[in-house]
């Protein structure tokens, strides 16, 4: 494997299968058939050669592996790509999610599927690309990228008011990111260098430290999203395809996560430190805000919005409080929610393909006619809680243990987010699945059919396997943050005595 550019392959297979459809006609059923076979399979061996990047990777070793490193723009400016422990399972968590979201929309999309398959094809490029990016214009070439698929797939195929979200999302997020690149441009002028390992080794100058952490923030607190910059999420999840709505919960999302880990963090110690209380404050609004906001939403996809915006203020607390179980429970939160909200967007595509409506109130009783879809969406329902015994509740546990050795305060208002989540999703699983089948609409639903159960089982199992034995998950990343917070509380150190010898 030392000779084989295995980061390179893939992150560019899916353009393999771009060029596929490129010359694969779309006439027919026959035409269709053979767009969406090309589609899966392209993801699926895609999937498959990435689980190569985990069985190579040294779980030991907490610097960057299976690096590859390019000329690229001159000026030292490279294609330098290569993963640790935080960002190799963020890999597999894209390429393991891809396959499904073919499959989702194997039925529901039904016009111009061939761009729509290249769409996502290329967004999966983009989106590894984010993650195995060690160079900070390669990372910000690909961190865009993604927006333009996203854009073209809410605009195109999605709902009623499509047009109006994906510009939303598109404005909102771009604009943080301009001010990304400034810092980009500022941290290449400061260090001469735009690698991100040199970079990590760099000590950038306190004054600085705090305008390079503000602006790398507004990116990825527009992409997280973090309270007040979320309204963008609830309405491109709702206009999204329900493929669209799962590869946003379930990766992009965590972009901004990740980015924390990678930049803010490491990068900029003294001002992560400075900030913190900021950013508690922040994630227990969203915690607590967007629970309350969820307990009032009619349409199933819009709440299930909301309570990805509430989860994501467990991993931005996680992440400021800087030790180990803080930072561990924000990766292990990330990774289970990138598959828990994916899920539950599946299941909203599994109604809304049969009655093609997302309103809470059309809905109940669908126990008594689609048992197999009651008990997958109760999986999911109760990882979404936090249950122990799912992927759910190790992540915000730790979170919540991370930030007590910090804040006693912030996790007690933190903690109120478990009950609130409770509350909103038994009362979602109570309208949609409990109760008489008294709606007519509803009498004839049918249950699962073979490939919806082979979209959704894989999902229950890897949600109670992780919650019972996250060891997986624990091991890759453990060295690697062990390593993130040593550095990070020994720059804290040092400025304390720097600070004390001149007093």
């Amino acid at each position: 494997m030392t000779d084989w550019p295995i980061l390179s392959t893939v992150t560019f297979l899916p353009l393999v299968g771009v060029a596929l459809l490129l010359f694969t006609r779309e006439d027919g059923a026959f035409g269709r058939r053979n767009i969406l076979n090309v589609s899966l399979l392209t993801t699926v061996f895609t999937f498959l050669v990435s689980l190569f990047v985990w069985i190579g990777f040294d779980n030991a070793n907490p610097g960057f592996q299976m690096v590859e490193k390019h000329e690229w723009l001159g000026t030292g400016i490279a294609y330098h790509v290569g993963v640790d422990g935080i960002s190799m399972l963020f890999v597999i968590l894209t390429t393991f999610l891809m396959p499904f979201c073919v499959l989702a929309s194997w039925t529901s999309i039904e016009k111009r599927i061939k761009e729509y398959m290249i769409a996502f094809l290329i967004m999966e490029t983009m989106m590894i690309g984010v993650f195995v990016a060690l160079d900070t214009v390669l990372f910000y070439v690909f961190f865009e990228a993604t927006l333009i698929p996203m854009f073209i797939i809410i605009g195109v195929w999605g709902g009623k008011d499509r047009v109006y979200a994906s510009y939303k999302f598109f404005l909102y997020t771009l604009l943080g990111s301009v001010l990304m690149m400034l810092a980009i441009m500022a941290m290449y002028w400061q260090a001469g260098t735009t690698d991100v390992p040199t970079l990590l080794r760099h000590s950038f100058p306190e004054g600085m430290q705090t305008w390079l952490w503000l602006a790398f923030f507004a990116s990825f607190a527009v992409k997280m999203p973090m309270w007040p910059v979320h309204t963008w999420l609830p309405d491109a999840h709702v206009q999204a395809p329900t493929a669209g709505s799962v590869i946003l919960a379930g990766v992009m999302l965590k972009l901004g996560g990740y980015g924390f880990l990678r930049f803010s963090l490491p990068m900029f110690p003294l001002a992560s430190d400075f900030f913190a209380p900021f950013v508690f404050t922040l994630s227990v609004i969203a915690i607590v805000y967007t629970s309350l906001v969820a307990l009032m939403q009619d349409d199933i996809k819009k709440l299930i919005a909301y309570s990805s915006i509430a989860h994501m203020g467990y991993v931005t607390m996680g992440i400021f409080a800087a030790n180990s179980q803080g930072v561990q429970g924000a990766i292990f939160q990330m990774l289970s929610h990138g598959i828990v909200s994916g899920a539950l967007f599946l299941c909203v595509g599994v109604v809304y393909d049969r009655l093609h409506t997302r309103e809470i109130s059309a809905y109940g009783g669908l126990v008594n006619n689609m048992p197999k879809y009651a008990v997958a969406f109760m999986v999911f329902t109760m990882a979404n809680v936090g249950l122990p015994g799912t992927s759910g509740f190790i992540g915000e546990f730790l979170t919540i243990i991370g930030v007590f050795r910090v804040n006693t305060w912030v996790a007690l208002f933190a903690a109120t987010g478990v009950i609130l989540s409770a509350s909103y999703a038994l009362w979602l699983y109570r309208r949609v699945i409990f109760g008489a089948l008294e709606k007519d609409s509803l009498k004839s639903l049918l249950d699962l059919d073979r490939r919806e159960k082979i979209v959704l089982y894989p999902l229950i199992v890897l949600t109670i396997f992780f919650g019972v034995y996250p060891a997986p998950v624990f091991d890759a990343t453990a060295a690697s943050v062990e390593l993130l917070i040593n550095n990070y509380e020994a720059a804290i150190r040092t400025a304390q005595q720097v600070a004390l010898s001149l007093n």
